[in-house]
């Protein structure tokens, strides 16, 4: 699907985080729970320009390998790591007719340093690389977490700026928190059939976690929000103000778990992934998903500014009245389940 839609490009916040306070919070908030998106500069952060380049490089190399080298390290039924092919994942399964047209390979945690998967022959020298820059990812959510929870002014009795971390820390066990290098081949050149009136790069869809951050390249757009009018908006990748800055700002986007957490107020808002007009280039993207330990337990926020939504969603509601709450690990499985047409245990 092209993007045909007249609306202009958003104008979504870039926050400033190199002050972890409680303005920074409340900006994060804010951004939140209008758009559930928001921009940080890498700059201001562990991830610097060269790293983010060195690892497109590494992914470029990698979906430029055959076809057979990197099906030997595909997904498996119930497992969310590992190469999934072009139309593997269908993101919007009620109107898509078939699969999305995009490859990813999906990166779990790394355990001192080491990947808990098999790696692919083209990324085995990277390994070390790949695990690194996973853990500058998590370390960047880690911050964001405490300045959300910061922002939300949860007592210090209630686990106050630790509220989130804590319940994303990896010494307490597993998470579904994935590391994805993606790659969407220019329709010129896939090799499948194409109907550009109903097919997408990435159907919509909301995201699973707590926070996923996005690295994108420069001149390789195709990103698109459901604004709160419904409307289908890009998102630029160089936001107004970034354009001399020597690679895009991240993008950060509210996922599902965050949102029951807090009973709506911070919007996990569905996107989706399309063929701007005019572009017949390669998308390549690198998404890190941020997920809580397996068994944490989906309850409400201690925050009085969750305590006083009363529209939050309907399967929040539900959660938050159920006699025991789902666990992140639960509601991962369910939406994966979906996702790939996994049969139900």
């Amino acid at each position: 699907m092209q993007s045909t839609n007249g609306h202009g490009d958003l104008h979504l916040p870039i926050i400033d985080t190199s002050k972890t306070d409680f303005t920074t919070g409340q900006r994060l908030i804010d951004a939140a729970s209008k758009w559930g998106f928001l921009y940080v500069r890498s700059g201001e952060i562990n991830i610097t320009p060269d790293i983010i380049d060195h690892i497109f490089t590494i992914s470029k190399k990698f979906f430029q390998s055959p076809v057979k080298e990197k099906a030997e390290c595909a997904v498996s039924v119930n497992n969310n790591w590992g190469w999934l092919g072009i139309h593997s994942e269908k993101l919007d399964v009620e109107h898509q007719k078939q699969g999305d047209f995009k490859e990813a390979i999906n990166f779990g945690e790394f355990v001192n340093g080491k990947a808990q998967q098999p790696m692919p022959k083209s990324l085995a020298a990277h390994e070390a690389e790949i695990g690194q820059f996973a853990m500058r990812c998590n370390e960047l959510c880690m911050k964001l977490l405490r300045l959300f929870a910061c922002g939300l002014q949860i007592d210090e009795a209630d686990g106050g700026e630790s509220w989130f971390s804590s319940r994303h820390d990896p010494s307490k066990g597993p998470s579904g928190s994935v590391l994805r290098l993606l790659h969407y081949p220019a329709i010129e050149t896939c090799e499948f059939l194409y109907d550009a009136a109903v097919d997408v790069r990435a159907g919509a869809h909301s995201d699973y976690g707590s926070i996923t951050l996005l690295f994108q390249r420069p001149s390789q757009p195709g990103l698109e929000i459901l604004t709160p009018e419904s409307d289908w908006a890009p998102v630029p990748v160089f936001p107004a103000g970034t354009e001399n800055d020597a690679f895009p700002p991240i993008l950060v986007n509210i996922g599902d778990l965050l949102s029951y957490w807090t009973n709506g107020l911070l919007k996990s808002t569905v996107h989706r992934v399309v063929v701007p007009q005019g572009s017949g280039e390669d998308r390549y993207s690198i998404a890190y998903f941020c997920h809580p330990v397996d068994s944490v337990k989906l309850v409400s926020v201690p925050s009085e500014l969750v305590d006083r939504r009363v529209d939050g969603s309907e399967r929040a509601k539900e959660n938050r009245n159920a006699e025991e709450p789902m666990t992140a690990e639960e509601h991962l499985k369910e939406r994966l389940a979906a996702t790939y047409g996994w049969a139900k245990e």
